[in-house]
């Protein structure tokens, strides 16, 4: 069972021990083993109350806070990021003890740097029990934290503070859009089986401004960001393997958010969907049929580039990897990277974002 190798890999949480290699593991199967009674499950439409639902929802079996954006520096660096904090249930309810240490809620978090002007990719990793506040989450006021590793709400804008090995991250992020809902209104449907769905909101943009540590100087950047907030109890069908998840600003102020479900097969399961928003808000739900995906090229063998049609556009957009090689190689394997969005019939840039592949290998 995935999550027990997680739970064994956070025993020696603040070892500063990185696990070996071949105790790799795909995103798609941490999200989809284990037993599900007991846990809290999506099955219909919930009200959403913030900031509270940016807090942690224990009951469900998995979360995440997602975090991704595109920075500038002063003298023409380019820089893509990703700082996520997953939290795992190992089994249902809270747990009843005298020890501070013993917990039922494990973390991992995940950071990664694209330096484009040096065209590297930098990722590094962490795991931490919940136990005497090695890692956690708090919505009033908000913070997510795994060690020194952080987010928080700093009185109306939000922090990110991440030392890294082999960079850092200082961010100071402003939201200017809304939250959105994905699904229906915020149940995302994974597949027919009842149940089998998350709850789930993004926050498309933040204005960025602060600094990244390179090891050799820090770099002032500005930039945008994008957020995306997930809790659910299953995530995947048998028949799935895993996911391409676009997160694209345009610079016409539009933002897109896709994923297609990828079956066993390789096609593309019906639940694929997405949203189309602006800075007002929502302005269309996607549906597996709103959106036509087809990879242009490859990268040990993912695909970082695609041609995506969005129904009711005139024209394709082509979505393609600033740097090829953005794998998170950790003891989870997936590509997650930065992306420019160009118009597919005479190349003029539309805008930038972020493409995660996962089931690939």
């Amino acid at each position: 069972m995935r999550v027990l190798l997680l739970s064994s890999l956070v025993l020696c949480a603040g070892c500063d021990v990185s696990p070996p290699p071949q105790e790799r593991f795909r995103v798609s199967e941490l999200l989809g083993a284990g037993d599900e009674a007991g846990f809290a499950r999506a099955f219909s439409v919930r009200p959403f109350r913030f900031p509270a639902d940016h807090g942690p929802h224990p009951g469900y079996r998995n979360e995440w806070w997602y975090l991704t954006g595109n920075l500038d520096g002063p003298d023409g660096e380019a820089f893509g990021f990703q700082a996520t904090f997953f939290r795992i249930a190992l089994y249902p309810g809270s747990v009843e003890s005298p020890s501070a240490w013993r917990t039922g809620q494990v973390w991992m978090a995940h950071a990664a740097l694209t330096d484009l002007s040096a065209g590297e990719h930098i990722a590094d990793e962490r795991f931490a029990r919940q136990g005497v506040e090695l890692a956690g989450a708090e919505a009033q006021p908000f913070r997510v934290w795994l060690e020194d590793w952080m987010l928080e709400d700093e009185g109306g804008a939000w922090r990110l503070r991440l030392p890294a090995e082999g960079f850092g991250l200082d961010l100071a992020l402003e939201s200017v859009t809304p939250v959105i809902l994905q699904g229906e209104q915020g149940l995302s449907r994974k597949s027919a089986a009842p149940g089998n769905a998350s709850y789930y909101y993004s926050i498309p943009r933040f204005e960025v401004n602060g600094r990244i540590d390179r090891g050799g100087g820090e770099v002032p950047v500005t930039g945008l960001a994008w957020l995306d907030r997930e809790w659910s109890t299953s995530a995947l069908g048998p028949d799935q393997a895993g996911w391409d998840w676009f997160s694209l600003q345009l610079n016409d102020g539009r933002n897109l958010m896709y994923y297609r479900l990828r079956t066993k097969g390789g096609g593309a399961n019906p639940h694929s969907a997405g949203s189309l928003s602006d800075g007002t808000g929502l302005l269309r739900t996607l549906g597996a049929t709103d959106v036509q995906l087809r990879p242009l090229g490859h990268w040990q063998g993912y695909p970082v580039e695609w041609r995506l049609h969005l129904r009711g556009e005139p024209n394709a957009w082509r979505v393609r990897a600033l740097l090829q090689d953005q794998e998170m190689d950790l003891s989870v394997r997936y590509w997650e990277g930065a992306v420019e969005v160009l118009s597919d019939a005479d190349g003029t840039p539309l805008g930038r974002g972020y493409l995660e592949l996962s089931g690939y290998r």
